[in-house]
């Protein structure tokens, strides 16, 4: 059993790396996603024990431990607010600029990146 945790592990994390190394930028939001599963996966293959629950502590016997566990379910409660935090982002550049592509946005222009132009916002008044 801990060899297959192990060999799901390894194939979220390459899968993982391999979204990483893409051009668009929801593939990587979903790289950095596919990682931060592979951790929950490996934290939870590695306190797998066998024991009863501690809730109930009267009898003599191993008790498995329940760290591992609260671990887990805070990684996964913060990856997913990282997730929604890096998808918003993305869905703003794509509004902004209509793509998702890192390629096509390093052609884009930036607002004052050159030059002693100054940058005009709207409602600005002065001259």
């Amino acid at each position: 059993m801990t060899l297959a945790i192990a060999a799901a592990a390894a194939v979220l994390f390459g899968a993982g790396a391999y979204l990483l190394l893409q051009r668009s930028l929801v593939r990587v939001v979903t790289g950095i996603a596919l990682i931060s599963q592979c951790a929950i996966v490996t934290i939870i293959g590695s306190s797998l024990s066998q024991g009863r629950a501690p809730i109930d502590p009267q009898e003599g016997g191993p008790l498995s431990d329940p760290l591992p566990q609260a671990l887990a379910l805070t990684a996964l409660v913060i990856g997913m607010a990282t997730l929604a935090l890096l998808l918003a982002l993305v869905h703003r550049v794509v509004v902004t600029h209509g793509t998702a592509e890192r390629d096509e946005l390093r052609d884009v222009d930036r607002p004052g990146a050159g030059g002693d132009e100054a940058v005009r916002h709207e409602g600005d008044e002065t001259e």
